[in-house]
């Protein structure tokens, strides 16, 4: 009888060699795109560039803001590739409002909390919640609402995209993800929350090499997964102290 193969021979079907075939064939103009990270903590940053290079337009993407000016989805703003953001922050990104408010860009804004349940929701299969944040405001505009025990709830759809981008420190061939402190923001949510989920990671293991009771993102979610190492890991707003006469460091 010929010997079982080992996990680490059959497991690996999700695993790509890098970004830009990693989205062949699941990226395509006018999709709907979930992308992790705020600012540029946590960001797929290598499927980022390699979908900036797919050339991929009219674009739908929902993602808490859009990088800043020259990084992270700051680069498919300057490209034009975005045609509408799902977002509740524009931030430091100069591109970002001056498209917006030159109305070359549509937004939808979603209070932040808001926007990250819509995405848990969808991903749980859950069509809408009620909500009281927003209510009484032009968030409020168009929607239901229904009065209970006196307040006003405003009901809030659930986020599915066809693909979903995320960024993991650590995972596995069967698309097992773990994430690390700030970058276990949107990342976790989006991951359930598309159609396909394509991840990039720090470090890549076999299968059985994660402690099961550590993971965050079961592979069940994961479609495709790459190693993206190495990072730059850049500071999107670098903030020291002054130094001080006689000081012997700088504390970033």
């Amino acid at each position: 009888m010929s010997e079982a193969p080992s996990a680490s021979k059959t497991s690996r079907h999700k695993v790509y060699p890098d970004a830009t075939s990693a989205l062949k064939g699941i990226v395509k103009d006018g999709i709907t795109l979930m992308c992790g990270g705020f600012g540029l903590c946590g960001i797929p940053e290598r499927l980022i560039s390699a979908l900036h290079d797919s050339g991929a337009k009219n674009l739908t993407v929902v993602s808490n803001n859009a990088g800043v000016d020259g990084a992270g989805l700051g680069l498919l703003l300057q490209s034009r590739q975005i045609r509408k953001m799902i977002s509740s922050y524009v931030g430091e990104n100069k591109e970002f409002e001056r498209q917006y408010l030159a109305r070359e860009l549509e937004l939808e804004f979603n209070p932040q909390g808001t926007m990250a349940e819509r995405i848990r929701a969808g991903g749980a299969g859950i069509y809408g919640f009620f909500t009281k944040t927003g209510a009484g405001t032009i968030v409020a505009d168009g929607k239901e609402q229904r009065v209970v025990d006196g307040e006003t709830y405003i009901l809030e759809t659930g986020l599915v995209a066809d693909v979903s981008l995320v960024k993991a420190w650590k995972g596995d061939t069967e698309g097992n993800l773990i994430y690390r402190k700030t970058a276990r923001n949107f990342n976790p949510n989006m991951a359930t929350a598309g159609r396909a989920t394509v991840a990039e990671v720090e470090i890549l293991v076999e299968a059985g090499e994660l402690d099961p009771d550590q993971i965050h993102t079961p592979g069940i979610f994961v479609t495709r997964i790459i190693d993206g190492s190495p990072y730059k890991k850049l500071i999107e707003k670098r903030t020291v102290r002054t130094r001080k006469e006689g000081a012997h460091a700088v504390v970033a």
